[in-house]
């Protein structure tokens, strides 16, 4: 670790158990706010989900050696709001409420300058101040076919509604529920890698039930196994969410070899070669 312990990071920096008690373990320290942390110059670490421009101007009038690691695809979103915002535009944002990137996305605006719609109901009871200049975003972690389902719905209600210039929705997170589909046709146990505060691991565990096999359950590592429902059965997929290490599948893998005679199988349905820079204070 280049800084030596200890490191602060504000909320988890993804929500992988496993990922952040290896951080701990390095002497990494996880705080919720800003004021937990003593006066020092150890680098404080914004999480992935990204955070409210508050925060960001409390942590720089305090002098606080920030290295932001939200997830480029979460600012761009923000980007987007601000833009839209500047243009005049009335904003929607699609996601889940008290989920940190909505609230991170929220706070980059003033109060009341983004409204929140969370499923098909908000939409169809959601009324604008104006119709002429509407816009909306999403949050980067949702179900791909849920949020067609609200957007479409909007788009019949407003025409004129304005979108992103490219889907806010995470590539790791389509991809892996396309994969989902996909696998649900042939499996009849899915077993989605995750911690349960993970939005996008969630979400595959829905879209394998949406998709035929009602059998799909999120489970943390392999000390999480649902046994009682691998027996009698020929078919089981595993799959992980955005932010679970390869490693945990490799250990649930090996784990379950060890009780069954396994015919292992690697479906690639696409593959992912976007790469992102470091944050800018690290490059």
């Amino acid at each position: 670790m280049e800084y030596g312990p200890p490191v602060f990071v504000r909320h988890d920096i993804v929500h992988n158990k496993t990922v952040v008690n290896e951080l701990k373990s390095k002497g990494v320290i996880f705080v919720e706010e800003l004021d937990e942390i003593p006066n020092t110059k150890q680098p404080i670490i914004f999480s992935a989900h990204g955070v409210a421009k508050s925060i960001i101007n409390d942590a720089k009038n305090n002098n606080l050696n920030i290295i932001d690691a939200t997830c480029p695809l979460v600012s761009k979103v923000h980007i987007e709001a601000t833009k839209l915002h500047n243009n005049g535009y009335e904003i929607i944002l699609i996601g889940h409420k008290n989920h940190p990137e909505v609230i991170g996305t929220i706070g980059q605006l003033p109060n009341g300058s983004i409204k929140l719609i969370e499923d098909i109901e908000d939409a169809k009871k959601f009324i604008p101040n104006q119709i002429n200049k509407l816009a909306y975003i999403t949050q980067t972690t949702l179900s791909v076919d849920d949020t067609i389902e609200i957007i479409n719905l909007l788009k019949s209600k407003y025409p004129n509604i304005k979108s992103p210039h490219k889907n806010d929705i995470c590539y790791a997170t389509t991809n892996r529920q396309e994969v989902v589909k996909n696998i649900s046709k042939v499996a009849e146990v899915i077993f989605v890698v995750g911690s349960e505060h993970s939005s996008n691991s969630q979400r595959l565990v829905e879209v394998g039930k949406k998709s035929g096999c009602k059998a799909s359950y999120l489970i943390e590592d392999e000390t999480k196994i649902k046994w009682d429902v691998l027996d009698n059965i020929k078919n089981l997929a595993i799959t992980a969410g955005a932010s679970a290490p390869e490693v945990i599948v490799e250990r649930i893998i090996k784990e379950i070899s060890k009780k069954y005679k396994i015919n292992l199988v690697n479906n690639t349905y696409t593959e992912e070669k976007i790469t992102f820079k470091l944050p800018k204070i690290r490059r």
